[in-house]
């Protein structure tokens, strides 16, 4: 039987939208999109998709570190992006800093909006906790 582990950062929209950060089930897991949310679940940096991008990417280590996964078992992602052509050249110098030399599948998709007024980006992620760290 597959067990499941359930992560969460314990801010209100996890309960106010009814989601979780993170599921783990079997080998796999399967990150929800991460955005550029405080500890307390505030949002950050309206409009400001540099300052956006490297929180986001704070999250979602959050999330690994809770797995003990590393950014080499990341087997694919989904970038969300508002103003994508404006945003397209941060977004892959972000993602080739992020990632260096690993290279996951991976699915850009620009949006007239997201959830929060002024955010600019959302990332989701899945890891494969087979593969080497």
């Amino acid at each position: 039987m597959t067990t499941i582990d359930i992560y969460n950062h314990n801010v209100p929209a996890e309960s106010d939208f009814g989601y979780s950060q993170a599921i783990k089930s079997g080998d796999l897991i399967h990150v929800s999109g991460q955005l550029s949310l405080d500890k307390v679940g505030e949002f950050l940096y309206a409009d400001d998709f540099a300052a956006q991008l490297k929180q986001t990417y704070v999250n979602l280590d959050k999330v690994l570190n809770h797995y003990r996964v590393t950014r080499n078992q990341v087997v694919s992602q989904t970038l969300y992006v508002v103003n994508l052509r404006q945003n397209a050249t941060a977004t892959a110098e972000g993602n080739l800093a992020y990632f260096g030399d690993h290279r996951p599948a991976s699915t850009v998709l620009g949006v007239t909006e997201l959830t929060f007024p002024g955010q600019v980006i959302e990332i989701s992620f899945v890891v494969d906790t087979r593969l080497p760290a």
